[in-house]
């Protein structure tokens, strides 16, 4: 869960920690106090463009911190790794984001990460609902998934998803040679041209560093073998170095006789006596060695020449010319036996197509199987949420070709009135009704949802007080399984939570700014009659009897 929020100099807020628990947490205050200041930096955590414009006046830079505690780290760790990071060495993960006037910057456990990994992340810790955060529902993709979840389906899938993979790139290769038998006669003579002037090269990683430094050195070679017999000279002319350095030795020599002590202290000159003996030898064996052969010169010459021309028509690299070897030896060998390899491949393509079909074929028997099941738990709970004679159903239509994800596309239905027919989720206009469908279908799917923390914010508008009753027990049964952040107008649902927390604003040295503060006894009795709408013993009382039944 999210044990601590962190937030400096974000609009009206100066500084804030927020400390939080387990279960279902709701969030309230006056209109335009900063609800929507959490609402901004959880989803500043989860990787959303920063504004420049939310830094708070007179300062040029904000800061957000959030602290995550998990059971189990290692898919976080999988997206780590794969970004290259660290993994988390214990259960906590802790992300920061700092927005700037210049520049923004993002950590996760002080690791510098780009904004698209941050948002990966994100997604696996926090989903996060407002009156308008509905896409994910109304996509019939995600729609299908969600009834995998409910269904238990991932090891099915697993498998058709390998299958499917094969098929495609077997059909694909098949597309592939089929198309080949196309290819003219003026194309064929010149991929035979094309292949035939790569092959006769007979190229090998030689060609390259190592070919241009022998052609360098060759092309050099008088000035080399010139310098490095003036180096030689240097050090074994009759005033040379060695010469010098014998000199050195013998006078060394007096002193030791004299002064036994300085032999440590002259120690160093009879290595340097080996080394430039060394040394001399060494450019002697490389002068030598640069006596090149005239024709060895040309020949040298001649490869580079080669070289170069293959790889200004296929280049720019070695590599490049080696892999346009490989794809023009294949293409001339599926156009010469294509015959062969085109019966080769339909059989493999028909066997798994076989296989595939096997597997969607259980799949769709699966899903059909569970469809009916999801859409009465979800039914169910709309009923709970004020559609009393609504009607829900998951409807399954067979998709043309295979895909990815089955033989079957997945249609979320809903009908709220009676008498009228059920359309798609994605043609219901009222947000205050998606919004009470996305929690029944989140809380049917409470316990296949892996995701730490859930935040709804003001999702419960344009509903009664009754309905707002039933959505705070809801998100409260969510609160079991997740911590839930209720950001909410409405005591009803203010009273199902843990824990209560409000957000004023307040005014300091004359700046304004955002605090926010757990209500407790008295305190929440009081916030909950201002949410009521006034003061007197009735308000107090419908308060009161409020938190009882939350």
């Amino acid at each position: 869960m999210l044990t601590l929020l962190k937030i400096r100099n974000l609009a009206l807020v100066d500084e804030l920690a927020w400390e939080l628990g387990a279960g279902l947490i709701s969030v309230t205050g006056e209109t335009g106090a900063g609800k929507s200041v959490i609402v901004g930096a959880l989803k500043m955590i989860l990787g959303d463009r920063a504004d420049k414009g939310l830094i708070r006046t007179g300062e040029d830079t904000c800061t957000i911190e959030a602290v995550f505690e998990l059971k189990d780290v290692a898919e976080i760790n999988a997206i780590l790794e794969e970004g290259g990071l660290p993994p988390c060495d214990d259960t906590q993960i802790i992300i920061r984001r700092t927005i700037g006037t210049t520049a923004n910057r993002q950590f996760v456990n002080d690791s510098p990460v780009t904004l698209t990994l941050l948002k990966k992340i994100g997604e696996r810790l926090v989903d996060l609902h407002g009156p308008h955060d509905h896409q994910s529902l109304l996509s019939q993709e995600r729609q299908l998934a969600m009834l995998d979840a409910y269904s238990g389906h991932e090891p099915q899938l697993c498998g058709y998803r390998s299958a499917f993979r094969i098929w495609r790139e077997k059909s694909q290769e098949l597309e592939e040679i089929r198309n080949a038998e196309n290819a003219s006669e003026q194309e064929l003579e010149l991929l035979r041209y094309q292949l035939d002037e790569i092959s006769s090269a007979k190229l090998t990683p030689a060609d390259g560093d190592e070919l241009q430094e022998r052609y360098h050195r060759s092309s050099n070679s008088t000035r080399l073998v010139e310098i490095a017999a003036q180096a030689v000279a240097a050090l074994s002319s009759e005033d040379g170095l060695l010469t010098r350095i014998s000199d050195l030795q013998r006078l060394a020599r007096e002193l030791e006789k004299l002064d036994p002590s300085v032999s440590e202290k002259l120690a160093s000159l009879e290595t340097a006596s080996i080394e430039l003996q060394d040394l001399e030898a060494s450019l002697t064996d490389y002068a030598d060695e640069l006596e090149i052969d005239p024709s060895e010169a040309a020949a040298i010459e001649e490869r580079v020449n080669v070289v170069e021309t293959l790889k200004r028509k296929y280049g720019p690299t070695l590599d490049d010319i080696l892999s346009r070897q490989e794809t023009l030896a294949a293409r001339l060998d599926n156009i010469d036996n294509r015959s062969e390899k085109i019966a080769a491949l339909t059989a493999a393509l028909t066997e798994s197509r076989k296989e595939l079909d096997a597997l969607g074929a259980k799949l769709t028997a699966s899903r059909k199987k569970s469809a009916p099941k999801l859409a009465k738990d979800i039914a169910s709970q709309l009923k709970e949420l004020g559609f009393k004679q609504s009607a829900f159903e998951i409807a399954l239509a067979t998709t043309k070709e295979p895909t990815l994800h089955g033989f079957e596309s997945c249609d979320f239905l809903f009908g709220p009135n009676p008498g009228e027919p059920l359309l798609p989720l994605r043609q219901i206009g009222s947000s205050g009704e998606i919004s009470r469908v996305m929690l029944a279908v989140k809380s049917s799917l409470a316990g296949q949802d892996s995701t730490p923390l859930m935040v709804f914010d003001e999702i419960d508008a344009n509903v009664g007080g009754e309905i707002a009753r039933a959505v705070g027990k809801k998100m409260a049964l969510l609160g079991e399984l997740h911590q839930v952040i209720a950001i909410t107008h409405f005591p009803q649902v203010a009273a199902t939570a843990a824990a209560h927390f409000v957000v004023e604003k307040e005014v300091v040295s004359g700046r304004t700014r955002s605090k926010l503060y757990p209500v407790v006894g008295e305190k929440r009795v009081s916030e909950l009659v201002r949410m009521l709408g006034g003061g007197g013993q009735q308000a107090r009382a419908m308060a009161e009897a409020l938190l009882e039944q939350g």
